[in-house]
């Protein structure tokens, strides 16, 4: 039904620093006085859908978590991917508050916080309130973990009046409160919408990243706060319904809502007819030679592949029903690349089409522009949908990895190395790499980033650990400010907010 598409809420985000008169009315298919219980659940579709545009793909939250890292970079290659170098400040951390993918970001993700805080004002039932509140604590975490502070409004407030703002330590403690108090309304499923066990993990999330959120040059980490993180891990692993996938890409592939057994909470897409941008995750990183074309950008770096054995199923390959119909494998794209007859590829200028380890963050020697740095395809491709552009994996938001490695973590950072190691070590083995001898702090990051690689935590983890400020391959040793983006210039007519330390 179209009432699904209800997007015209997302624009009235620009209301956190305006107090320009807005028409609050829905452009859409229903205006705000024709909303009734019985339609409450279009509005609630509507913030389902507004995840999209800041979550799926390569272009929105998940660029803000990737390319400031040790895992993806967007190399200018001549005059592509230039874009005033914006993609170069990401990854060299040289960004500033007028950045337009900063902005654009902080934009949608209050757009989330919004259009969920709408739904509550018109009489839902108590699971529909549950979910839109869970929605918009999804959202208020990423802008908490990107921002520091918070802009919110009540439901129903007027919209020509500044959003009220929290600092990182209100907004951390609004958010353990508000999930506490809507877990046991929450459905129990279907993976796809928002349910207990998903609440559950954002809980474990807030517990285990309170204390990077709040002092960030120093991260410390409360035994009891890590008390619960393991407690909440337990009450997820004792319901029996999850398990670690053997098919690691199966968690991502096409069929990713018939083939996984980790998968907590995704995005529903429906193939050739309702889905977001995931197509993104292939496109900008694939040659334009390659089937389907691509845009040559995305690569990752030697340095973060070099951290997986050869053994390592996450490593890639060929994948069954994918690769051998078009010819473009998953996982770390390196090396002869091959079209859906086996025969080998070229690029543009006619050159083999060989993918190498080595990138900078600007390409200038000819030869190499097109073949530059390890490409990733982490959702296995749907050639069924590229038509359309419309693909059926599923987005994943949260899987149960990561529900056994928050708990590992947990459990080292309070001094429980045996038991730490074993949850460690099970992953390992059912990835086909070598168990640990010993856990520390240093190899389980290490390890984070070979199980979620391009999941879109990696900035987050690295701030968690102390490790967001070092050096790696193309970026140097930073200035603390870039733990935190800027407040957008154009969010700053809000008096509420202050701009972060440093810009």
């Amino acid at each position: 039904m179209k009432n699904k598409y209800i997007i015209a809420f997302t624009a009235l985000a620009l209301s956190v620093s305006s107090c320009t008169k807005l028409d609050e009315n829905l452009n859409g298919q229903i205006g705000n006085e024709g909303v009734s219980s019985g339609n409450v659940s279009a509005l609630l579709n509507a913030s389902y859908t507004a995840m999209r545009n800041p979550y799926q793909g390569t272009y929105g939250w998940w660029a803000l978590q990737e390319f400031p890292t040790d895992e993806a970079i967007a190399p200018t290659r001549a005059g592509d991917w230039d874009d005033n170098g914006a993609w170069r400040a990401l990854h060299l951390h040289r960004w500033a508050p007028d950045h337009a993918r900063i902005s654009s970001v902080f934009r949608d993700l209050n757009s989330v916080s919004y259009v969920s805080t709408n739904v509550l004002q018109f009489n839902p039932t108590v699971a529909q309130a549950a979910q839109a509140r869970f929605l918009r604590a999804f959202a208020q975490f990423s802008i908490l973990d990107g921002w520091g502070q918070v802009p919110y409004r009540e439901p129903g407030e007027d919209v020509t009046l500044p959003s009220k703002v929290r600092t990182a330590p209100e907004e951390i403690a609004y958010l353990i409160s508000e999930l506490k108090a809507i877990i046991t309304d929450l459905p129990d499923g279907p993976n796809y919408i928002a349910n207990k066990d998903a609440a559950k993990v954002l809980l474990m999330k807030c517990y285990l990243n309170k204390g990077a959120f709040i002092n960030r040059t120093a991260p410390t980490f409360i035994a009891a706060d890590m008390a619960e993180v393991i407690k909440l891990a337990d009450e997820i692993i004792s319901t029996g319904k999850y398990s670690l996938t053997a098919d690691y890409f199966g968690n991502f592939a096409p069929t990713n809502n018939l083939l996984s057994k980790e998968n907590i909470f995704t995005a529903q897409n429906i193939g050739g007819s309702d889905a977001g941008g995931l197509n993104s995750m292939w496109i900008a990183g694939l040659h334009y030679n390659q089937n389907p074309g691509g845009n040559n950008g995305f690569s990752t770096l030697s340095d973060f592949y070099n951290k997986f054995e050869a053994s390592d199923k996450r490593r890639g390959g060929a994948y069954p029903g994918i690769t051998n119909v078009a010819g473009v494998n998953v996982g770390f794209l390196i090396g002869q690349q091959y079209n859906q007859s086996g025969a080998a590829l070229k690029d543009r200028r006619g050159n083999k089409l060989v993918f190498t380890p080595e990138v900078s963050i600007i390409e200038r020697d000819p030869n190499h522009l097109e073949v530059a740095g390890i490409r990733v395809i982490k959702y296995p491709i749907d050639y069924v949908n590229t038509s359309t552009g419309l693909p059926e994996n599923d987005w994943v938001y949260y899987r149960y990895a990561d529900v056994l490695m928050m708990k590992a973590e947990a459990l080292l950072r309070t001094s429980q190395t045996g038991p730490a190691l074993t949850i460690v070590n099970s992953i390992r083995t059912v990835r086909g790499a070598s168990a640990f001898s010993s856990l520390t702090l240093d190899n389980l990051i290490d390890e984070r980033g070979r199980e979620f690689y391009w999941e879109g935590v990696r900035r987050q983890d690295l701030i968690r650990f102390g490790k967001f400020l070092t050096p790696w391959q193309e970026k140097p040793t930073d200035d603390p400010k870039y733990l935190l983006f800027p407040i957008p210039d154009n969010q700053l007519g809000n008096t509420n907010f202050i701009q972060n330390t440093g810009y």
